[in-house]
């Protein structure tokens, strides 16, 4: 009889610790496949569906297990078991996604989700009904006792949830935490056979599987592309908002660096040079002020790699930005040469825009999570708020990426939520037919603007982007009403997560054939 009660009270542990880890398993689960999918709507929604349909099963199954025969042995077996997988999983994620990839945004990222996180998830699934079996045979008030490990369960959920999101990503990053995770199930599973299941033997080898797993040689941080350049991750952290990684591209005596999130390029920068890379970085680093030549300050929202704060600066502008994290804040300055004096404010846009402050002529807004621009900056209400802080004849400049043509398109509702505001627009699109999307520079403003010429445009310019800037100012669009049958992006409709897929399949495929996968998936 004391056996059972020591038994029972394991039982609560158990189902304590196995509801917290499986939300760790899903919140991290979209750190794991974000490099390949990005972090939207479509991830969410598979990781939720993965999660409830494996959790489904897991009950079912664990239900018929515990009426069949009911061992202890055996749940601490299985929960052992999920622990190995989590732990397997780094070694997975490459081939798994890999293989995923031509599948598209929404199938891929569920089936990679369901071979990255179905199985462990359908084995802790089983542990509820089990552990309710097994502890009815000393449990009076049966029907109380299940609603207390049902609470039980949902409380370890919302621990797991909270330790996760607020704590352990951003202090141990995902590989790490992916580890506590399975060393934490296995040690479960092994604090049980060595304190009552009475199988020392067994506890040890659940406890040897991650440390034969540690033993592992790290993965590398550095691989060779076909036309010999040599890309080196020199630097990466775990934030709260995505895995930031500084990567070096090495090629004869020249060089590259950029700053990506979730294996999404957030800018880059010649290493000798110390000029953009990137068309829509050179292009709004002067644009605004071949403009408005009467510019003298300007708000950069979305640091990137910190190109346009510190180029504006060393123009002359009175500069400060906004970004909402400080894991990116801590990289520009130390790799991308962002000066120390420049002020940033560490908070979201929307919140900063939202109350009383500095004015300025210039607000860039080149804010991305995941592939898309965060709805809630894109409303007719955000842009609302934009003009509020500009001064008279001031300049609102977008960086964007879509299709000006595709059925699913959101890029043309956002240019009419922006006429919507603004009196006037040009449209400087940074792609060449046969390409339909890419990146697009929108200039707005309450007074008149007239195309600048290439000709006075201030140079030097990196051989990489020159030819696309000429284009682009020898073709600037005067929106004009051309756009004002689309739909405007208000707080209450912003479809812009579930929009674009055409536009964010383009985005996915570039990254995945422009970046080796060691560097996507590896840490």
């Amino acid at each position: 009889m004391r056996e059972e009660k020591k038994l029972g009270h394991f039982l609560l542990l158990t189902v304590a610790m196995t509801g917290a880890l499986v939300m760790v398993i899903e919140i991290t689960g979209a750190r794991i496949i974000a490099p390949y999918f990005g972090v939207g709507l479509f991830v969410w929604t598979s990781l939720i569906s993965v999660t409830l349909l494996a959790l489904a099963a897991g009950y079912w199954v664990g239900g018929v297990l515990a009426d069949r025969k009911q061992s202890a042995h055996m749940l601490y077996a299985l929960i052992g078991l999920a622990g190995l997988y989590v732990l397997l999983t780094p070694w997975l994620r490459e081939p798994v996604l890999a293989m995923c990839v031509p599948l598209g945004l929404r199938t891929g990222a569920f089936v990679s989700a369901s071979f990255l996180f179905g199985p462990s998830l359908f084995l802790l699934g089983a542990v509820s009904p089990m552990a309710v079996r097994l502890g009815s045979r000393t449990w009076e008030n049966l029907g109380r006792t299940v609603g207390l490990l049902y609470a039980i369960s949902t409380a370890g959920s919302f621990i797991g949830s909270v330790l996760t999101g607020f704590y352990l990503l951003a202090n141990f990053g995902v590989s790490k935490t992916v580890s506590i995770t399975g060393i934490t199930l296995l040690g479960l599973s092994a604090l049980y056979f060595l304190l009552i299941g009475r199988k020392p033997g067994i506890a040890a080898i659940a406890m040897a599987a991650p440390l034969l797993l540690m033993l592992t040689p790290a993965r590398p941080v550095e691989a060779r592309l076909a036309d010999g350049t040599v890309a080196t991750i020199i630097d990466q952290k775990d934030s709260f908002y995505g895995h930031v990684k500084v990567i070096d591209y090495r090629f004869g005596e020249r060089g590259i660096r950029e700053l990506t999130i979730d294996g999404l390029v957030q800018g880059g920068i010649d290493i000798t040079t110390q000029m953009p890379v990137y068309e829509y970085l050179a292009l709004m680093q002067h644009l605004p002020q071949q403009l408005r030549p009467s510019t003298r300050s300007a708000l950069v929202i979305g640091l990137g790699s910190g190109v346009l704060p510190r180029s504006y600066a060393m123009q002359g502008l009175q500069t400060e930005a906004i970004d909402i994290d400080p894991v990116v804040l801590e990289l520009c300055r130390k790799h991308f040469g962002l000066p120390a004096e420049l002020p940033v404010h560490l908070e979201d846009a929307r919140t900063y825009l939202g109350r009383p402050g500095t004015h300025y002529d210039l607000i860039v807004l080149d804010v991305f999570s995941g592939d898309t621009t965060p709805a809630h900056l894109l409303s007719v209400e955000a842009m609302r708020s934009l003009k509020t802080r500009l001064n008279p004849g001031g300049l609102i400049a977008f960086n964007l990426i879509g299709s000006l043509t595709a059925t699913d398109a959101t890029l043309p509702s956002i240019i009419a939520t922006a006429r919507a505001v603004f009196a006037h627009a040009l449209l400087y699109p940074l792609f060449q037919a046969p390409a339909k999307e890419g990146n697009v520079v929108l200039i707005t403003s309450d007074e008149a603007l007239t195309p600048s010429s290439t000709g006075n445009f201030p140079g030097p310019l990196s051989p990489m982007v020159e030819a696309g800037i000429r284009h682009a100012l020898a073709n600037p669009m005067v929106v004009g009403d051309r756009f004002a049958s689309q739909p405007i992006l208000t707080d209450d409709f912003n479809p812009i997560d579930i929009r674009d897929q055409t536009a964010r399949d383009a985005v996915r495929r570039g990254i995945l054939t422009t970046t080796p996968s060691a560097l996507l998936s590896g840490s």
